[in-house]
């Protein structure tokens, strides 16, 4: 063998080797569940947030439905390195539910949910308390969906409160973790 090759051999190697010992990592973890969830007909990868920490997996977001939810969960777990799973997932349901299809919405229904994230956006970034730029929101049927990081329980409070109060908003459903500064 010439020189050139075993010197490919050697750089191969160890960049198996790299990638192989990356998998027990928490930011190997992470990126091989974020690639499971990619790679999956049932999961909608970028509906769900990853982290990983000492090997705990924290899976946050909104699917769209319990199955998705599951499968995600499922997936997670059986990643190489994983010590536990922290859901924090919320499965956002059509009216009837289960495998029918979501009911027809008429166009003003569509802008009322639309209208909704944006009002509950906007009372959140005018919030001295809350820091709206962490939190995410997304409406269904008039169910809010909070998901994101907040600094205290206090503010998680009153991010939830700020959704309640709003128009047209029939339920509040937080993902919130606390992040510490």
């Amino acid at each position: 063998m010439n020189a050139r090759k075993v010197w490919s051999l050697v750089i191969l190697a160890a960049g198996l080797s790299l990638v192989l010992s990356c998998g027990s990592t928490d930011m190997g973890i992470t990126s091989t569940v974020k690639a499971k969830l990619v790679a999956d007909e049932i999961v909608k990868a970028a509906q769900i947030d990853v982290t990983t920490s000492n090997g705990v997996v924290t899976l946050t977001g909104n699917v769209d439905s319990d199955v998705a939810k599951s499968r995600a969960l499922e997936l997670a777990k059986e990643t190489k390195g994983v010590v536990k799973v922290i859901d924090m997932i919320a499965a956002k349901q059509a009216s009837g539910g289960g495998d029918a299809p979501e009911p027809a919405r008429s166009l003003g229904e569509v802008m009322t949910d639309s209208g909704i994230s944006l009002s509950v956006k906007n009372q959140l970034l005018d919030d001295p308390q809350v820091k709206g730029l962490n939190i995410d929101v997304d409406t269904r049927d008039g169910v809010v969906f909070l998901t994101g990081s907040v600094g205290s329980d206090s503010e998680k409070l009153r991010a939830i409160q700020l959704a309640k109060d709003t128009k047209g908003v029939k339920d509040v459903q937080a993902n919130l973790t606390l992040q510490k500064s």
